[in-house]
């Protein structure tokens, strides 16, 4: 019970939202609300022509053709006015619909820019894709077809309700006593169907996030011979998003022959009434032609409760798919900068980490106490086992995270009270992943000063010794990559984000993993441009291979989130300690 009241509750809290979303859009939908109007009163007016003209028919060479001809012009003058003012109609409701849409994405997409790192870590990115475009597009079928059909439906009941009453008040209110069975129905339904839809977009999500990891690392599944494996997890995802699927539609879809039923039953009645009405007992009280009218408006009165009924089912996964987008609007943005932050301009390079706590999870600790004075301009190494707190310290200087315990200073100020923008300005980045985007090679290693000459781009690929290879592209700086780099090697989209850095070097660095897909004569020429690019810089690198970071003016040893070990290279190898096991653990043969 509670489960269906949050869902309910949950419902109309959505509905409220999407309704606050037409606002926006209010011309647009005056407009065909009016529009509506118009089509409704011409559908209307076509039946009582319609009488007229068969009243007109009274027997065998008793027909009026003058009167026939005449209401056949005014019936024909109506339907062109009717497809044409639905026409309008039409493309009003599209341009509201998709225009919500178009919002729905484009703060959706802002939402995912403000959005903590820590989100984007705890949900995959099919996930995160199929809420902004499947379910946007889901949401905007189901919008589209209920105003479509509720607009037009409200005003045909109210319309045919007039009219009837007008023309036969008891027979009326038969239909009318009749109709809150075919209501009650589809109520009932819908209320349970809307969990269903809900429960299929979140395995249809689930389904996106799997597909999307198996493409993107095709060719580990391949190497370790996964492929059946990988086949059974989707057969098995997509059996419980076939199941859903088919439970939603199937309860949905009683809908429409429930209502349909009723409204038969209506249908009939009234037809048998009227009939009755017409036969010549003393006086008749129906004419042939009244009759007709009347049965069409029973017809017209009745069809937008099938319509509406047999939407439902849209409308119900088109709210499901809008809650799913809300979600992702709902969702904590990063806490904005502090209001007394300032922007920092002139880093002079000096960090520093003072008792710094941190965890990505209350119950595991991973950094405590960790302290560490770096000089301006000083090149800090930093190595240690697998899940030691390398990256965590990396993520933390360029506040990717908030420490939970401590502070980080950068040149004396706590970089909390530092604009985040201007803090990750002062910072140049190499990881180990790298990211190209489907643009040119310039346009790639320019990412970070656009307005960069040719001249400037070339300078920086030789000085990384990218250039040679740039140049046996077809067309070489002007070769446009396909995502992530397309057919690249790994090694060579590495020293195109190492070319980025260089194009526009900042007061400090950080290489993390800079060098891990380059061989090993290459990394010894990227060693002499990073030496250049690091000189006069702070500099944190980060590396598993420990000959890379002989040079580093200290070297910090890592384990379990504390600096067991601290010194240069000389220094630790003599020491003879956790240092000196790891590193000639590297050359041991």
């Amino acid at each position: 019970m509670s489960k269906q009241k949050t869902n309910a509750r949950f419902d109309r809290k959505t509905v409220r939202r999407v309704f606050s979303l037409l606002r926006s859009e209010l011309p647009a939908l005056i407009g065909s609300l009016l529009f509506a109007l118009i089509s409704s009163v011409l559908l209307l007016i076509i039946p009582l022509l319609t009488g007229k003209a068969l009243d007109l028919m009274v027997g065998q060479n008793r027909v009026d053709w003058d009167g026939v001809l005449r209401y056949v012009i005014w019936i024909a003058v109506c339907v062109a006015a009717t497809a044409l003012a639905q026409w309008v109609m039409n493309a009003l409701n599209n341009r509201m619909a998709y225009g919500m849409v178009y919002r729905l994405r484009k703060k959706a997409f802002e939402k995912l820019q403000m959005l903590p790192i820590a989100y984007l870590d705890s949900h995959s990115v099919g996930e995160i894709v199929s809420r902004m475009m499947t379910d946007a597009d889901q949401f905007a079928d189901g919008l589209l077809m209920g105003f479509n059909q509720f607009f037009t439906g409200i005003v045909t009941i109210i319309g045919t309700l007039a009219i009837m009453f007008a023309i036969k008040p008891q027979i009326a209110l038969v239909v009318v006593l009749v109709t809150p069975l075919s209501l009650f129905a589809a109520a009932f339904i819908a209320s349970k169907t809307y969990a269903m839809f809900k429960a299929q977009s979140e395995v249809r999500a689930e389904q996106t996030a799997m597909i999307d990891e198996y493409i993107g690392n095709h060719k580990v599944i391949v190497a370790f011979g996964r492929e059946d494996e990988g086949q059974a997890e989707f057969d098995e995802i997509n059996e419980r998003l076939g199941k859903c699927s088919l439970r939603a539609l199937f309860f949905s879809s009683i809908t429409n022959p429930s209502t349909r039923f009723v409204n038969n039953l209506v249908y009939a009645g009234v037809a048998l009434a009227g009939a009755l009405l017409c036969l010549p007992l003393g006086v008749a009280t129906f004419t042939v032609g009244t009759l007709t009218a009347f049965l069409s408006y029973a017809n017209q009165y009745t069809k937008p409760f099938n319509e509406i009924s047999g939407v439902l089912a849209e409308i119900q996964n088109a709210l499901a798919c809008a809650t799913r987008l809300f979600e992702l609007l709902d969702e904590q943005p990063i806490p904005p900068d502090a209001p007394d932050a300032r922007v920092l301009e002139n880093a002079d390079g000096t960090v520093t980490l003072s008792h710094v706590d941190f965890s990505y999870t209350p119950e595991r600790d991973l950094i405590r106490d960790l302290n560490l004075q770096v000089r301006a301009g000083q090149r800090v190494a930093i190595v240690g086992p697998t899940g030691c707190g390398k990256t965590t310290v990396i993520n933390l200087l360029m506040r990717f995270y908030d420490v939970n315990g401590g502070t980080i200073s950068v040149s004396g100020t706590d970089i909390r009270g530092i604009t985040r923008s201007s803090l990750r300005a002062r910072w140049g980045m190499v990881l180990q992943e790298t990211w190209l985007r489907a643009a040119t090679v310039r346009e790639n290693i320019a990412m970070g000063n656009p307005k960069a000459s040719l001249e400037d781009v070339v300078a920086a690929a030789k000085a990384v010794h990218a250039d040679s290879f740039i140049r046996r592209l077809p067309n070489g700086y002007d070769t446009v990559l396909g995502e992530n780099g397309g057919s690249l090697s790994q090694g060579q989209k590495q020293l195109l984000c190492i070319a980025r850095v260089m194009l526009c070097p900042p007061p400090m660095l950080i290489l993390d993993e800079a060098t891990s897909s380059i061989d090993t004569r290459m990394e010894l020429k990227i060693q002499n441009a990073f030496a250049e690019l690091m000189r006069g810089r702070t500099s944190f690198i980060v590396a598993h291979r420990l000959s890379t970071i002989e040079s580093a003016d200290v070297i910090l040893v890592m384990k379990d989130g504390r600096i067991m070990e601290q010194g240069n290279h000389r220094e630790l190898l003599a020491a003879n300690g956790f240092y000196a096991a790891l590193y000639n653990s590297q050359f041991e043969k």
